[in-house]
């Protein structure tokens, strides 16, 4: 099976009652969505850090500055439009001052806006009970490592 080496950075964004930002995601291949932090691939000659805050821009319009210089390596090993995708990707927090920052999705590609559904500001505990998946599975513990002090510890 052939499979796509993809260097990554994601971004947790937390508000101010600590709650997760996620976006699912609709597979144009099989139809199934997927919850994740916003993110994607790190260009040519771009850090992590610097693909993070442009991958949060492009994707939420929230505050790129936002993005705080400390990363967590996590191993991704997904499936997506019919594709395996092998790599590490770099997990950063980002922390907001208001409540469910709204959006604006207008950085978005158009195969971005075609397959992004909608998002949610969801509280840590509720993510188990999220009807799709949430990527990556142990989403909290990657949570814990980058903000070790939160109510999810």
């Amino acid at each position: 099976m052939d499979s796509t080496h993809r260097p990554a950075s994601r971004v947790l964004c937390l508000d101010a009652a600590h709650r997760l930002l996620l976006l699912r995601w609709r597979d144009p291949f099989d139809g199934t969505y997927v919850w994740e932090p916003p993110g994607g691939g790190i260009e040519p000659g771009e850090t992590p850090l610097a693909a993070a805050r442009r991958e949060l821009a492009e994707e939420t319009g929230l505050d790129p500055a936002a993005v705080l210089d400390r990363s967590v390596p996590v191993e991704r090993d997904v499936w997506w439009n019919g594709r395996r995708y092998i790599g590490t990707e770099h997990f950063f927090v980002a922390e907001f001052a208001d409540e469910r920052p709204p959006l604006v999705r207008t950085g978005l590609l158009p195969d971005e806006q075609a397959t992004l559904d909608t998002y949610a500001w969801t509280a840590w505990p509720d993510l188990d009970s999220l009807a799709d998946p949430v990527e990556p599975p142990r989403l909290t513990a990657v949570l814990d490592a980058l903000v070790p002090d939160g109510p999810w510890s």
